[in-house]
C-alpha cells in the first residue's frame, strides 16, 4: 500500500450529504476521483504535446480511437462529443 498523508478540505455540505448517501468511505471514494482528474490531466497534456509536435490528429485516426474506446457502435455516434 502506497503512504498517505492526512489533510482536510472544505466541500459544500450538500455536497458531503451527497457523498455520504453514495459510500461508507469518503476518503477513498474523493481519493479515486483525485487519482481518476489526475490521469485526465496527464492524458490531455500527452495529447497536447503530441499535436504540438505531429499536427492535428486526422478524422481517421479519431474515428479508430473512438472505435477502440467505445467499440464500433460508438464510433459514428461519439463524433459529436470530441
Amino acid at each position: 500500500m502506497s503512504s498517505t498523508t492526512r489533510i482536510t478540505v472544505t466541500l459544500p455540505s450538500d455536497q458531503v450529504a451527497e457523498l455520504r448517501k453514495l459510500t461508507d468511505n469518503v476518503s477513498g471514494y474523493v481519493a479515486e476521483a483525485v487519482a481518476r482528474q489526475i490521469r485526465h490531466q496527464l492524458l490531455g497534456d500527452d495529447l497536447r504535446r503530441h499535436e504540438e509536435e505531429h499536427g492535428g490528429f486526422s478524422d481517421e485516426e479519431l474515428a479508430a480511437a473512438r472505435a477502440r474506446v467505445f467499440g464500433a457502435a460508438g464510433s459514428s455516434k461519439g463524433a459529436d462529443a470530441a
